[in-house]
């Protein structure tokens, strides 16, 4: 489980090393802004607030993270590979917010 403090932007950084798959990021309950994929600007279409981003094949996607509300152990944020055959293989974490 990871934990992380509500109010100012998160800078993240999700890498796959996969050559082959393209895979469907998610956060369930906050919402985020793409700040580049593999270093570039983001396509105009993918500037607005996201939930779900793609991390391209070998590639690294790098989010602006706005976590608003405060969430505990007992009702935690989810953030998983939105395949979900690959939910059952580690692509599925737990956040709390404080």
């Amino acid at each position: 489980m990871f934990r992380f403090p509500s109010g100012p932007l998160e800078h993240w950084v999700i890498q796959q090393g996969n050559k082959n798959m393209l895979h469907p990021f998610h956060i369930h309950g906050c919402r985020f802004q793409i700040f580049a994929i593999d270093g570039q600007p983001p396509a105009p279409n993918l500037m607005r607030w996201k939930d779900t981003v793609p991390v391209f094949p070998k590639g690294q996607t790098e989010l602006l993270v706005k976590f608003d509300q405060p969430v505990n152990r007992e009702f935690p944020y989810m953030a998983h590979c939105h395949i979900l055959e690959h939910e059952d293989t580690g692509m599925m974490k737990q956040l709390t917010v404080s």
